[in-house]
């Protein structure tokens, strides 16, 4: 154990400091940089050539095509890809239709009530970053309606507020008005 090389121990500098790809731009050697947003590969003739890439490569790639599943946008057949944030089903004609099927919601599941702020958009389920479920508004951002509680369609009958929230309790189900200055609550018999 002897005949350690001291110079493979080095504090002053990073294991991955050197990496020995060269520009796609100007041919200079890319370095690692550091940005707010995490490190990164950058040219090392920066400022004269400002090519970078992120460390990471997350290249969407081809599982399967699905023939017999044709894109309603343009027709041609649909594929299962691996990308960014995990598995999706989009389009093999990707750069000209830009097609992503998303989960359909299920035909039982009640319809939820339109948006009391702006009257214009529908207040849908979605979930935060936690799996915790919130509703709000879908035309998000022009409005930024939110509840924490699943909306109910029935009139507050202190504020007159078109929409209240259900909550669940252990015993029974209680609707409270969203607004702050009201929070007028009662208990629904099941």
């Amino acid at each position: 154990m002897s005949k350690i090389d001291q110079s493979l121990f080095s504090a002053n500098q990073h294991a991955l400091e050197k990496e020995y790809e060269v520009c796609p731009q100007c041919g200079s050697e890319l370095v690692i940089r550091n940005s707010k947003s995490g490190p990164f590969l950058g040219c090392a003739s920066y400022p004269k050539c400002d090519f970078i890439r992120s460390l990471a490569q997350h290249d969407n790639h081809q599982i399967k095509v699905l023939e017999d599943s044709p894109c309603p946008v343009c027709g041609n057949p649909l594929v299962v890809k691996n990308g960014r944030y995990g598995m999706f089903i989009g389009c093999t004609d990707y750069p000209n239709c830009h097609y992503i099927a998303h989960d359909e919601p299920e035909p039982n599941q009640e319809a939820l009530p339109t948006c009391p702020k702006c009257e214009k958009g529908q207040l849908v389920a979605r979930s935060n970053k936690f799996g915790k479920t919130f509703y709000s508004c879908n035309s998000y951002p022009s409005c930024k309606y939110t509840l924490n509680f699943k909306p109910v369609a029935h009139t507050c009958p202190a504020c007159q507020w078109p929409v209240m929230m259900q909550k669940q309790m252990t015993n029974s189900v209680v609707l409270q008005c969203p607004q702050k200055s009201c929070s007028h609550k009662f208990t629904v018999e099941q």
